[in-house]
């Protein structure tokens, strides 16, 4: 269930932030021939303009567990890419704090101080200070998420200090994290099968279906480890409500209070464990089992592929209820989350569950780790801006990057579709919050094909564009003056526009955007990107080809 994303600030670079690296462009090959048998690698100034070393802290607050991890990153750019990106190539644990059981006040008000405490203590025992971490990031997962909980923390957050990307993952956005986190996307890149990942947190299962690196589906269903509660004798001290409807599912009728045994403590962990293989096998599962998915089902036909028998699909367990189905955690946290592990196992071992079940990744810290920045000038006849003092600066825009595919003629219905699919993907409501549209532009700048892209946004975008609340959209070609004068001029809508091009966005990117610089005409965009240590979008070739700068292997 744990997330982690890590955001840069603009200190990073000092007076150097502007500095770009147009006039090197050749700055790819290897420079260790440079150093004579007396210069370390790390002095070297033509290495240290392309590599930067980073403290960062990543902390995540689930609704049953809390974490605190503090790493150290190696990014280096890679420029054979238009785009001079950097990327993570290495990162290691500097400190991880205990997962902490996330502290109630309530059912459900999370304890804003105690978590201020839990963070204190990690600094502490991780012999830092907020000043000396360099990028940062929260994820608020599951119980966390609701709004006077998000409000709390966030301010007990501010006080710690530090400029952190605050991120709610809803249930869709969460099953892509932990996909990615638990290293089930680059293990379907690398084997070459399909997998799914199914990560078991505290109050809910967060299912991804991965092929070659992409994740196709995500869903998620209410079972969870954590949704009852019990002390040493055996009574209930905690229970979710959905945690008493799992047990009347199961034939029990649990109340706050009651002394329930070991054998009932399996009687609901066992039809859970049963729910979720339905869920997951059967054409027609029961009302009962339909009525847990909280999301749209995943449906079996989705990825039932005809080449993929049966063993050639995969499985990964993630979240903390994956500890207990690789059987790496023992120890009893007085909730379902141990019998609920070992009853899933079980269905595995007898077939039941009908998929080879992979190695483990990275279970309770299915984690996105990384942290990676880099500003770029854009040239001036290649933005358009409808005001300028209206739109900039901005913070943390968080970019969405729908997969379209451009084809020769470009149907605003189709590019409409892809953008409010990826909203829904993302758990993104169109017009209640800025991102930034990214898009992969191919092919000619023709007229009618830009038309049909600035139809596709208009429509796709109801609620902001009636709103008269803003349009930013980035391109990784040359047409955004185009696109800009289309949507303001011909198509007149309220919003002022943002079009900006010759930047590659990725999903998981939030970016900053600087004031306009006089006289160049330019916008400084400061890329914050959560890359994940395993991270499948990343051209393998530039990673070994460099890692061993980084002083280790970036596996």
């Amino acid at each position: 269930m744990s997330k982690l994303k890590h955001t840069l600030q603009d200190h990073l670079y000092g007076s150097d932030h502007e500095h770009t690296h147009d006039e090197d462009s050749d700055h790819d090959h290897d420079h260790d021939h440079d150093l004579g048998p007396e210069g370390a690698l790390e002095d070297n100034p033509l290495w240290i303009q392309d590599n930067i070393a980073l403290t960062s802290v990543g902390i995540d607050i689930g609704s049953a567990g809390t974490q605190v991890i503090f790493s150290r990153v190696q990014l280096r750019r890679l420029s054979e890419d238009l785009t001079s990106r950097y990327f993570v190539v290495g990162r290691e644990t500097v400190y991880q704090s205990p997962v902490a059981l996330t502290p109630y006040v309530s059912e459900e008000r999370i304890d804003d101080q105690a978590i201020g405490g839990i963070i204190d203590a990690a600094y502490e025992a991780a012999g830092t200070h907020p000043d000396n971490i360099d990028t940062g990031a929260v994820i608020l997962t599951g119980e966390a998420l609701r709004r006077e909980n998000a409000q709390a923390i966030a301010e007990v957050l501010a006080d710690v200090g530090g400029e952190f990307v605050c991120a709610a993952a809803g249930h869709h956005m969460e099953s892509m994290l932990a996909a990615y986190g638990s290293g089930a996307a680059k293990a379907s890149h690398d084997r070459g099968i399909p997998i799914l990942n199914i990560d078991i947190g505290g109050g809910t299962t967060k299912l991804a279906l991965v092929e070659n690196g992409k994740v196709l589906r995500t869903a998620a269903i209410h079972i969870g480890g954590r949704l009852a509660v019990f002390d040493a004798d055996g009574r209930i001290t905690r229970l979710d409500p959905a945690g008493q409807r799992l047990a009347s599912l199961a034939g029990l009728n649990w109340k706050l209070g009651d002394n329930v045994s070991e054998a009932d403590i399996e009687r609901v962990t066992s039809w859970m464990a049963d729910a979720l293989v339905a869920a997951l096998t059967q054409e027609a599962p029961s009302p009962e089992v339909q009525s847990l998915w909280l999301t749209e089902p995943l449906r079996l036909d989705d990825w039932r592929l005809p080449r993929a028998s049966e063993a050639s699909r995969g499985v990964m367990f993630s979240g903390g209820v994956g500890e207990y189905v690789y059987a790496r955690e023992a120890r009893d946290f007085g909730d379902l989350g141990l019998r609920l592990g070992d009853a899933i196992r079980q269905r595995l071992e007898s077939g039941r569950l009908p998929f080879t079940l992979l190695p483990a990744g990275e279970c309770i810290r299915a984690t996105a780790l990384g942290a990676s920045e880099y500003s770029v000038q854009l040239s001036g006849n290649t933005i358009y801006l409808s005001k300028p003092a209206e739109l900039l600066p901005r913070k943390n825009l968080q970019v969405l990057q729908p997969p379209f595919t451009f084809a020769d003629a470009v149907d605003p219905a189709d590019v409409a579709t892809a953008i409010r699919e990826h909203f829904q993907r993302f758990d993104v409501v169109e017009g209640e919050s800025e991102l930034a549209l990214a898009f992969r532009w191919r092919g000619a700048p023709a007229y009618p094909r830009i038309a049909g892209l600035a139809r596709g946004i208009v429509a796709a975008m109801p609620k902001t564009v009636a709103a008269g609340k803003p349009l930013f959209i980035i391109l990784d070609s040359d047409i955004a003056q185009t696109l800009g004068a289309l949507l303001k001029e011909e198509l007149g809508v309220r919003s002022e526009v943002l079009a900006l091009d010759g930047i590659a966005l990725w999903d998981f990117d939030y970016i900053d955007l600087g004031r306009v610089r006089m006289p160049s005409f330019t916008v400084p965009v400061t890329i914050k990107s959560l890359v994940f240590s395993q991270d499948p979008r990343i051209p393998h070739k530039h990673v070994h080809h460099h890692h061993h700068h980084a002083g280790h292997s970036h596996s």
